[in-house]
């Protein structure tokens, strides 16, 4: 027999899986289905050791299903527009079609080395016109019902460069190219109102508690942030109202309760109060220079930096008490939530202590504990007892809050409302790289969307790409057009859409063979079929704003009428990151391991083995070098033992177990306790890692038994098992000693697993030295006396520190000595 030559096995079995359209799904819908899918990829031009882990937990899922008798749909596509793509053509004068089109097919032919039963019939980039032109028309459809809005809005603008920097593109508050100042300016932007389903997506997330992680939940639990409070109008004195030209400035606060001990207000440096007072020129020089410096500040920069602020000569009434309130402008208000405008409660809020201690503002406590002292050297932010609140004084904070809303609503001084965190998503970008807008702006009939016959809206490819403006903007000719509405000479809009866009449908488009990806986004009747995913498999990184947008556009898509259903991934899975040397993989620190030297070293199946071994899919991996070295080790022992199974083996051998020696039945038993966990490693835990060990186990206890039936009958169990994990080399087996590659269901044998005895491994200080087998009603004081006596030589001369059974696993002994 030739000994293991992954190289030539893996090359023979992808030509072979390639040419005969081995993993394409079934067109007819009658078979039951399973939609498994790993989050696709953005082309930057090589694979990652995270892609190796995401593809291969989805493959060895998506195969284990097609044995068990599902149609299973099991995709891959690519995340294509986007950033880097102009960042790569600035740096390298490279046009951003050309530099994603290769990065492609070169991670392509990496995808296809590692043996990944992808359907290629549904392959497609977020970037063909073809999808773009479906994507266009949903845009003009969200905007016909109002879903898609256009309003001002503020962006990073490097003056320099004269252009919108997205977040990542900001460092320190600077350009990432040029170094200059960033600042914060108002431009029209296009926003999809998510809000409008804020409601229906907390509400949601009841139907996935249970399949997806209780922490990604809370998450999107969290991002949305529901607040039920109180929102009043905050009247300015007579004085104040004059100047600011306005009678007041509307709050919302979440504990009312606290109410009574309001010494100061606070506005967001955006807050149009703030502006009008600018304008009015009423603020000396400094403090316009010190306001415009918050301004420019994003919103992340000034939830990191210190509590910075200035008092703006204005002075609110407190609705309960009349009394005068300082009005402020701080850093820590955002326009983002609420109106932009705080009660400042110093005594019962951390932030707004830390900001009335810089400033010497007063500080009212108008809550106390239940029991023992009220603490004043703290902000006390727990519930208690309200006391110098008038008529609410002496009721628990919890109740008191009720009762001032009721209050404030009696009086007409304010309502009980719902607010949420969420805001509308902003899906505009002045950027050349991404799917145009198809609206135009039209002189006479203001912004009006393109005819979807004539989508999709391309870009035009001779564009120069510097980094300074849009490229789009410059163009000379590109965004000349007519109206489609009164034929008027028009411009097109020049900016393109959020990549969060193509990634929040693509899972729909994967469901409808490509022959049809002409007339339709997606068939109704295959969305039916397949929707919801299955199981979605994807990096924790993306729990929040990916899954967000993709159950919203999935109900947007419902109300269009598109689909039916309400949410698109039914089961999710979130694999840990790959470390090396205890730190995430990234070549700015030197640990990056590339997939391809391992792959030539040892074989596609000797990554898939060692990334499913290492750990745990949720878990963090730490690579290992040796842990590849022994997945290779075992995998040729596995591959080469194969020697000893009867060739052609047509069906499972009838073995009499009853008939059989200690060792035969013990090298069955093993074998089938594989068999039983394989079923919930794939269905349930996808602790692949204990099945591995199962197999490595069974395969033990099979080369210590010398029956050929007993060898022949595991062995292609264990191939069988395995084929998801290792699959070149277990079609490599099945064919060359089985003569077969049909990889069905396997049903256990009963009798192998109901021994009147059980096996238990031994270890010391939790390192396995030998097994023991014991009576299935075998007292504790029995197994530990039995397994002592198996390890006599470890434990010898030592002191015994603790014993530990693990029922029907194993027994611990603890020494030291």
């Amino acid at each position: 027999m030739q000994g293991y030559d992954p190289k030539k096995i893996e090359k023979k079995w992808q030509i072979f899986w390639k040419e005969h359209n081995t993993y394409e799904p079934q067109e007819s819908y009658t078979k039951p289905k399973m939609y498994v899918l790993s989050m696709f990829p953005y082309p930057s031009g090589r694979i990652h050791m995270g892609h190796v882990r995401n593809y291969t937990i989805g493959d060895a899922l998506a195969r284990y299903y097609r044995k068990v008798g599902r149609n299973v749909l099991h995709p891959i596509g690519w995340d294509a527009f986007g950033m880097p793509a102009e960042n790569a053509a600035i740096k390298h004068g490279v046009h951003p079609k050309k530099w994603t089109y290769e990065n492609i097919d070169y991670m392509r032919k990496e995808l296809d080395n590692l043996g990944l039963s992808f359907s290629r019939d549904r392959e497609f980039a977020t970037c063909d016109p073809l999808y773009t032109r479906w994507e266009q028309g949903f845009i003009i459809d969200m905007w016909n019902k109002g879903l898609l809005y256009r309003k001002k809005a503020a962006v990073n603008w490097c003056p320099h460069d004269k252009t919108v920097l997205a977040n990542e593109q900001v460092i320190e508050g600077r350009c990432w190219r040029c170094d200059t100042e960033v600042v914060q300016k108002e431009i029209e932007q296009y926003f999809l109102k998510i809000t409008a389903y804020a409601e229906e997506l907390l509400q949601d997330l009841d139907k996935l508690e249970g399949n997806w992680p209780a922490q990604v939940i809370a998450m999107q639990r969290n991002w949305i942030g529901k607040s039920e409070g109180l929102k009043f109008l905050l009247r300015f004195d007579e004085s104040s109202a004059k100047k600011a030209e306005s009678e007041g400035f509307e709050v919302f606060t979440t504990r009312p309760d606290t109410i009574y001990g309001v010494t100061y207000a606070a506005l967001a440096p955006e807050h149009p109060v703030v502006k009008r007072l600018i304008q009015k020129g009423l603020l000396d020089s400094k403090s316009v220079a010190k306001i415009e410096a918050m301004q420019n500040q994003s919103a992340r920069m000034r939830q990191q930096a210190e509590k910075e602020g200035l008092f703006l000569g204005l002075y609110a009434l407190h609705p309960l008490t009349g009394q005068k309130i300082p009005v402020w402008v701080a850093n820590f208000v955002l326009t983002e939530y609420g109106s932009g405008a705080v009660m400042a409660v110093p005594a019962h809020d951390e932030r707004d202590f830390a900001f009335a201690k810089k400033y010497n503002l007063p500080i009212k406590y108008v809550i106390k504990p239940k029991e023992g002292e009220l603490d004043t050297s703290k902000a006390y932010t727990e519930p208690g007892i309200l006391f110098d609140s008038g008529e609410f004084s002496g009721l628990p904070s919890e109740e008191a809050k009720e009762r001032i809303i009721e209050y404030f609503e009696q009086k007409g001084l304010g309502e009980k409302t719902i607010n949420y965190r969420l805001k509308d998503w902003l899906v505009s970008r002045q950027r050349y790289w991404g799917t145009p807008i198809p609206l135009i702006k039209c002189p006479k009939c203001g912004i009006v969307p393109e005819k979807k016959e004539n989508l999709p809206v391309t870009l035009p490819e001779d564009v120069e790409i510097t980094g300074e403006g849009n490229p789009l903007e410059l163009h000379p000719t590109w965004k000349k057009t007519t109206c489609p509405q009164c034929g008027s000479e028009a411009e097109r809009e020049t900016d393109t859409l959020d990549t969060f866009v193509e990634s929040s449908w693509y899972f729909l488009r994967y469901t409808t063979p490509r022959k049809f990806w002409e007339e339709v986004p997606f068939r109704k009747e295959d969305t039916d079929y397949w929707m919801p995913v299955d199981q979605y498999i994807g990096g924790i990184e993306h729990a929040i704003l990916h899954l967000l947008y993709s159950r919203f556009f999935t109900k947007v898509l419902r109300d269009l009428g598109y689909v039916d259903i309400d949410e698109p991934f039914k089961k999710l899975l979130t694999q840990g990151m790959v470390l090396k040397d205890g730190a995430k993989m990234s070549k700015s620190k030197g640990n990056t391991v590339d997939p391809d030297d391992i792959i030539e070293r040892f074989g596609a199946d000797t990554a898939r083995l060692f990334i499913l071994f290492a750990a745990p899919p949720a878990k963090e991996l730490e690579w290992s070098d040796s842990g590849v070295e022994g997945a290779y080790r075992f995998i040729r022992r596995f591959y080469e033992r194969s020697a000893n199974a009867q060739a052609e083996l047509q069906q499972l051998p009838k073995i009499e177990h009853e008939k059989l020696s200690k060792e035969e039945k013990y090298a069955r038993k093993k074998v089938y306790e594989a068999v039983v966990k394989s079923k919930e490693v794939y269905e349930k835990s996808f602790a692949f890692n204990t099945l591995i060990a199962a197999c490595m186990e069974a395969l033990n206890a099979l080369s210590e038994q010398d029956n050929p039936l007993i060898w022949s009958e595991g062995y292609w169990i264990l191939t069988n098992l395995l084929e998801p994990i290792i699959p070149h080399t277990s079609w490599e087996i099945a064919e060359r000693f089985f003569k077969r590659a049909n990889f069905a269901p396997l049903q256990v044998d009963e009798n192998a697993l109901e021994e009147g005895s059980i096996t238990l491994a031994v270890t010391i200080n939790g390192k396995r030295k030998t097994e023991i087998e014991v009576g299935k009603d075998a007292s504790k004081e029995e197994i530990l006396e039995k397994a002592k006596e198996a390890a006599a030589k470890w434990i010898e001369g030592k002191e015994i520190v603790k014993e530990i059974v693990v029922p029907g696993r194993l027994v611990n002994i603890v020494v030291k000595g």
